[in-house]
């Protein structure tokens, strides 16, 4: 049996060291699944949505390894949160990657996967890595590396288990035949090894990213949402049709929980769970709500992060502010390969190495966030909404460079007379307000913008938002209340903006550099070129 001091020492292998003493890495990553899991409802302070859901998978990995309580995305949307993720750098560094609607990846990029793979990894995918269109020289690139052939009903889980449950099956039946493409498409992943390399797969499913099966989460998973009353953020109506919609995603997120249950039994199976980093997270957070996803609040920011590996002690909750685009130095590090110096991103191995709890590096108690465009259409010419944030323990600092253009896009309404219908704008992201997901939340938050009761929540989600916004956490957590015009705040209004836009220019974001309009030009503005 291997000792625990050669088994830290497979973080630091050199790129030379024999194939079987390098560990290999698993990433488990769902879109848009923001902190929800029940590990978390240990360390949350308030009444959560963590206190009702169960992932009793994702937990375990969590008692057996380390929990981070301050965990970011670099932009709260699909395809710059992966750009950065892969590259190791701030998604306005990844060019064409910086944006979802007419993303193109820029090949001379460094990213983690193929210096993995050129390191002597195998390398794999089942599902989403980066999108949309991934061309045949990005990482993971095409079908070149995926594992898919068992099935991808795993991605409309909710869906596609109604319609069994409908046609007659059980649901422990219908799970368990969608878990088997999971289970078939890992082992064919595994069957393909040589010579006992290690691997690096990639697990990124989308059943978490709308829309969700109406009711599916009672009918499927007897989540009451009833059960939800008190624990929501307050941004979020507690109303029947939104708990209705949040126990929806809720179901689909403890599907997710169930796939990754198989990825960790086969690992077991083979004798390799031992061997292997295994990382959990997501690409940001709830989407087709006020508040989360393309937000730069933690409901939109703020995501899961969970390791287990050899070497990493056990039960630990780590306060550290790391961002995910850490991940691909720390995978490269864990893989003895050296990190590009063109990579931002700090490698979490030495976090992972300590025997501490709590805060580990002085140096991590903060973390910067940005957004530019979502969905190209949201504002005429698609323009995008640029804005930057600085979250530290105690404040949320968010700079907003054109605060006269919508937030989440344009409503195409005036009154109620042209309000879209219900339907449409809970089934339609591009009716209003195309950068928020189609939902039935949106849509009743929609319909009550002229309601005294909730306009503040339609203003919150929909209105557009002064150049500065600053959220004290201690008397705020849900980042409501914006104190940036109170002179009480004025010193930290001014330090906290000096030390986002030094920290901006130091790391070349074109926002503030020498063509700060750089996201309003073409290609940007070209969505598909």
């Amino acid at each position: 049996m291997r000792s625990f001091a050669l088994l830290l020492s497979l973080f630091v292998a050199s790129a030379s060291a024999a194939e079987a003493e390098r560990p290999n890495i698993v990433f488990c990553f769902a879109d848009d699944w923001g902190r929800h899991a029940g590990v978390y409802a240990r360390i949350d302070t308030r009444p959560s949505l963590n206190q009702i859901i169960k992932t009793p998978n994702i937990d375990r990995i969590a008692g057996e390894g380390a929990l981070f309580r301050h965990a970011f995305v670099t932009a709260p949307s699909c395809t710059p949160c992966r750009s950065s993720l892969l590259s190791g750098q701030y998604f306005f560094r990844t060019h064409m990657g910086a944006i979802l609607s007419g993303a193109k990846w820029d090949a001379a990029i460094p990213t983690y996967p193929l210096l993995l793979r050129d390191a002597g990894y195998h390398i794999g995918k089942s599902y989403k890595v980066w999108s949309p269109g991934t061309p045949a020289d990005a990482p993971y690139g095409g079908q070149k590396y995926a594992y898919e052939k068992s099935g991808r009903r795993f991605n409309r889980f909710s869906k596609n288990a109604t319609e069994l449950v409908a046609g007659g099956a059980t649901f422990a039946d219908a799970k368990a035949q969608i878990l088997a493409e999971v289970r078939g498409n890992f082992q064919t992943f595994l069957g393909d090894r040589k010579d006992g390399k290690p691997f690096c797969y990639w697990f990124g499913p989308t059943l978490t990213h709308r829309a969700y099966e109406k009711h599916s989460g009672v009918n499927l998973w007897g989540i009451n949402p009833d059960d939800l009353k008190g624990k929501l953020p307050p941004f979020l109506p507690d109303v029947p049709e939104v708990r209705d919609d949040v126990a929806d995603y809720m179901g689909d997120s403890q599907a997710w929980d169930a796939g990754v249950g198989v990825i960790i039994a086969e690992l077991e199976k083979r004798g390799e769970l031992d061997k292997t980093i295994f990382v959990i997270s997501g690409d940001h957070g709830m989407p087709g709500v006020p508040g989360g996803k393309c937000n730069l609040y933690d409901h939109g920011v703020g995501v899961a992060l969970i390791v287990r590996g050899p070497g990493i002690k056990p039960g630990r909750v780590i306060d550290d502010f790391v961002n995910l685009m850490d991940l691909a130095p720390t995978f490269l590090e864990i893989g003895g390969v050296q990190p590009p110096a063109v990579m931002t991103g700090r490698s979490l191995v030495p976090l992972l190495k300590s025997d501490q709890a709590g805060q580990i590096d002085p140096s991590r108690t903060w973390v910067v966030t940005g957004r530019e465009r979502h969905v190209g259409s949201a504002r005429e010419g698609n323009l995008p909404y640029p804005h930057r944030a600085l979250r530290t323990k105690e404040f949320l600092y968010v700079r907003n460079f054109a605060p006269e253009r919508w937030p989440m896009g344009s409503p195409n309404f005036s009154s109620r007379a042209d309000l879209p219908k219900f339907e449409d704008i809970e089934k339609n992201t591009f009716v209003t307000f195309a950068d928020m997901d189609a939902s039935p939340t949106k849509a009743w938050v929609v319909h009550h913008f002229d309601d005294a009761q909730y306009k503040w929540v339609y203003d919150y989600a929909f209105g557009k938002r002064p150049a500065e916004e600053l959220y004290d956490l201690a008397k705020d957590p849900d980042q409501i209340h914006n104190v940036a015009a109170d002179p009480a705040y004025a010193e930290t209004l001014k330090k906290l903006s000096g030390q986002l836009l030094t920290t901006l220019k130091e790391v070349n974001d074109p926002r503030v550099g020498p063509s700060p309009v750089k996201f309003e030009l073409p290609p940007f503005t070209q969505p598909g070129k």
